[in-house]
């Protein structure tokens, strides 16, 4: 039985791997071994960036929210628990969408928030 060797499966990784390390500088790009490390790592980064972005996200909603109910003379800790008190099931992306886009849906909103509070 002839002896099996690795070279067309190991030149098909090396190409795979060259070519996500496309545009990285200097042997970053060139060497296998070098541009897999960078690959690895690259692939780490952008995992935490995509949990990062939903944190950021979820930020950018409350800052929305607060500076819409700001006007309504609430703040932002007050109106989700008078949210909740209603039983309006309103996640924060939607709240902040209807505080830029729909002002009068938004009021409305607010309004029988306030009145789940009194």
């Amino acid at each position: 039985m002839p002896r099996v060797k690795g070279g067309p499966s190991a030149h098909k990784k090396h190409v795979k791997v060259l070519k996500l390390a496309k545009g990285y500088q200097e042997s970053r790009s060139k060497r296998f071994r070098r541009a897999q490390e960078a690959v690895l790592r690259a692939g780490e980064h952008a995992f935490g960036g995509r949990k990062l972005r939903r944190r950021q996200l979820r930020m950018a909603w409350i800052l929305r929210l607060n500076g819409a109910l700001s006007s309504h003379g609430i703040n932002y800790s007050k109106f989700i628990n008078g949210l909740k008190s209603a039983k309006i099931e309103l996640n924060r992306k939607i709240l902040s969408e209807l505080a830029i886009r729909d002002s009068k849906t938004f009021n409305e909103v607010v309004n029988k928030v306030k009145k789940a509070f009194k």
